[in-house]
């Protein structure tokens, strides 16, 4: 290889390197970016965004340590077109670098061996062209090839548990990979030195650090790695704990419809009980003629017997009592409340029945009661055919809902957000109980959710 080959091949090898970075930045990238919208066009701004940097940098000739500032703020600044939050954009790109300069740290020893290993010899310009290009080619292969190992493992993890992050979770999810970036600045500069015109290398004078630096560099990572796997299962068990604090409030709730629907009952058995007495003074007053004292005695009567009166009969103590009290609070925020729901069926187990509705139309009450245009409404259906029961629940909504990676919509409320988006994952694990599914979608600004339940012979 001729020098201007040579200096063809090392630009070449610049842009060649550029690219690889850039596609392992978008690929690293592209699980965490929404679906919804073009993702193409996002992981396009990304993979673009990373090139943008690469021409900075090399043109206007910036530190080394200024890369990871220059390019965090660049995809902080687009972190609103690629639909990712600005706290979670930093830490991929920590993780980026970190994972990239350990890496580079790590091949840049088994390098060094493998350039010591081939014995240089008095060769003609050509040759010693060829061999540098050779090397600082299986360089990068090896380079990228590593770095693309690490960024999966890293993805994988991220991937298992949504993460959601606050300022105190960013700043101790970001010390690890940020003392690896720092560490391998600082190696970086020590590698190659030149003292009094004589070229002075790292390992040449301190043949231990050929160990130590690899070592320390996987260490880095590995910290980083087990850093978000600990947060990952200390969110995992907050969730727990929400979902079991959730299940046992619901519980309650439930538990205590159905003590509201027995006292309801023992009561009407009472009243009818006591009719008996009451038709008997009524006979007597219009026997004696006395018809104002007999208007007002009946109108007493259709007084108490109101009080038991519940608008709304689905078949079922329990489900009466939550639907109706869905209606009455309904009718309170000026809701429109449509229902159709029938539901006489020993093959489903009232109370798991109760947790599917309280859950549902606890759902849509929240959905209306946010202000905006437009009529707010929640429709509930519920039908059987044959060893299948379906249940529905429609109602408006304002905004814009966002589905997660587990198909449920991810919660816009930030206060005790844990607590938050938990009710429809009990009707899903409660459909699937009974081998049924739920089922989500939106269309024109109306949210819906279907429940279909199959009757188990076992009940």
């Amino acid at each position: 290889m001729s020098e201007t080959g040579f200096r063809i091949f090392n630009s070449a090898f610049s842009a060649g390197a550029g690219l690889s970075y850039a596609v392992l930045l978008t690929a690293f990238f592209n699980p965490f970016i929404p679906s919804r919208g073009r993702k193409r066009r996002k992981l396009l701004l990304v993979f673009s965004i990373y090139i943008l940097f690469e021409i900075v940098c090399n043109r206007a000739a910036l530190p080394q340590g200024s890369f990871g500032l220059i390019l965090t703020a660049l995809l902080l600044a687009v972190s609103k077109w690629i639909d990712l939050e600005k706290p979670f954009v930093s830490l991929l790109t920590l993780l980026y670098f970190n994972a990239r300069i350990s890496s580079g740290l790590m091949v840049q020893s088994l390098y060094f061996i493998m350039e010591r290993s081939i014995p240089f010899r008095l060769e003609p310009p050509e040759a010693v062209f060829l061999r540098a290009a050779f090397l600082v080619m299986l360089f990068l292969v090896s380079h990228a090839a590593m770095l693309a190992v690490m960024l999966y493992a890293l993805q994988r993890q991220m991937q298992k548990q949504r993460m959601t992050l606050h300022g105190w979770e960013l700043c101790y999810l970001s010390l690890v990979p940020t003392a690896g970036i720092l560490f391998g600045q600082v190696i970086s500069r020590l590698l190659i030195e030149f003292k009094d015109g004589v070229l002075l290398q790292l390992y040449e004078r301190h043949p231990a650090f050929l160990a130590v630096v690899p070592v320390l560099a996987l260490l880095f990572y590995v910290g980083a790695y087990l850093t978000i796997a600990f947060q990952q299962g200390m969110a995992a068990l907050r969730e727990e704990q929400a979902i079991l604090y959730m299940e046992r409030q619901q519980t309650q709730a439930i538990r205590a419809r159905i003590h509201e629907a027995e006292q309801f009952y023992t009561r009407i058995r009472q009243l009818k009980h006591e009719m008996r007495g009451h038709m008997t003074n009524i006979k007597a007053l219009a026997g004696r003629g006395e018809y104002a004292s007999l208007e007002d005695y009946i109108a007493r009567m259709d007084e108490s017997i109101s009080d038991f009166e519940l608008t709304l009969q689905t078949g079922n103590p329990v489900t009466d009592v939550i639907v109706n009290d869905t209606r009455r609070r309904s009718l309170d925020l000026g809701i429109r409340f449509q229902v159709d729901f029938h539901y006489q069926s020993p093959g489903f187990d009232a109370f798991d029945m109760g947790i599917i509705l309280q859950n549902l139309l606890q759902n849509a009450l929240d959905a209306c009661e946010r202000p905006g245009e437009g009529e707010r409404f929640i429709a509930l259906t519920g039908k059987r055919k044959g060893r299948f029961f379906l249940i529905e629940v429609k109602n408006s909504f304002v905004g814009e809902v966002v589905f997660g990676q587990d198909g449920l919509p991810v919660t816009t409320k930030k206060e005790d957000v844990p607590m938050h988006g938990i009710g429809l994952s009990n009707v899903r694990r409660e459909a699937e109980k009974y081998m049924g599914e739920l089922e989500l979608k939106t269309d024109d600004q109306v949210f819906s959710a279907t429940v279909l339940l199959q009757e188990r012979s076992s009940l």
